[in-house]
């Protein structure tokens, strides 16, 4: 369970998806994949849901799929034999939880109070769906509630947007948000797949974030990196900062005391969610350089370097 709950939070956003065709299933996730989110909760709000799942999972293996609006035991069991790898239900109901664990069925009840919270602690839960989550008081309800249940994440979903996204997931007990922003139903049923696609790549660029950070670039010596960033800051107004291994004309130009990564330098390359930009690149086929990885004292990876160069750079992430 705890394997499918941490890809999950790597991938970051969960699109929700209602399904009337199951002719609808295979190109869909095509276009989920394509916009780089492999991932789905499709919901047991129609009757194409099991089909849907079924068609998907053959047609991409690679994709976590799960099954949404579960309320009984039956839509569990349909929905794991059609292939889906999780369980999501928009409340808690003790008889369908307690049936997907004893099933060995990963399952994330949806809660809005502390009562249900502390439902869901005693059935052994560690996330839970906080449904619906605009609705039901937002980020301000869901860091109240944590304050109390310090072990406890959540997976909001309910009036999360591109315009909100990112204040959740900045929040460190939120594994990721479910959303239809980018799966809307009407785009579904009219075959707009290249738009749901399109839709889909923007909501992972609003999530991940990247912005140019600095360029650095080596010089032989101190003396010389010296020299060399003196005379662009004098020129420019560029205030001078100096660390270990370098001196920063502003912040964007580091110039480096020996010849370091890279035939001429490095980019730094910032992300919202490093860990998040790791797997998305890793799932693109970007490969890293493992032994230049750093983390935090939380365990969570905070700069890398990517293998090879790009016109003689090195480029590395560093988390914001």
């Amino acid at each position: 369970m705890f394997s499918i709950l941490e890809k999950i939070e790597e991938i970051g956003i969960v699109p929700v998806v209602k399904i009337d065709n199951a002719k609808d299933a295979v190109p869909l996730a095509e276009a989920l994949c394509e916009g780089g989110l492999p991932c789905a909760e499709v919901t047991f709000r129609t009757a194409a849901a099991a089909e849907a799942i079924g068609l998907m999972t053959k047609a991409f293996p690679e994709m976590l799929l799960g099954a949404g609006t579960v309320l009984t035991t039956q839509q569990a069991d349909m929905a794991i034999q059609a292939g889906a790898r999780f369980i999501v239900s928009p409340g808690l109901n003790p008889k369908v939880v307690q049936h997907c664990l004893d099933n060995g069925y990963p399952v994330v009840p949806g809660v809005a109070t502390p009562s249900e919270v502390e439902q869901a602690i005693s059935l052994g839960l560690g996330v839970v769906k906080f449904f619906p989550a605009e609705a039901a008081g937002g980020l301000a309800m869901i860091k109240a509630m944590s304050a109390p249940y310090v072990n406890l994440k959540f997976m909001p979903t309910g009036g999360i947007s591109a315009s909100n996204l990112n204040s959740y997931l900045d929040f460190s007990k939120i594994i990721a948000c479910g959303g239809s922003w980018m799966v809307n139903s009407k785009l579904i049923n009219a075959g707009d797949f290249d738009a749901i696609r399109d839709l889909t790549r923007q909501a992972v660029d609003q999530m991940l974030g990247f912005k140019f950070a600095h360029i650095g670039i080596n010089q032989p010596d101190e003396l010389t990196s010296k020299k060399t960033s003196d005379n662009i800051s004098e020129l420019f107004g560029f205030g001078l900062r100096e660390t270990g291994a370098s001196f920063f004309a502003g912040e964007e130009l580091e110039v480096m005391k020996s010849m370091g990564e890279g035939i001429k330098g490095h980019i730094g390359i910032r992300t919202n969610y490093l860990f998040r930009a790791f797997a998305y690149l890793s799932r693109k086929g970007v490969k890293f350089r493992m032994d230049t990885a750093r983390y935090d004292e939380n365990g969570r990876m905070k700069f890398i370097y990517l293998q090879g160069e790009m016109g003689g750079f090195a480029v590395h992430l560093v988390q914001k």
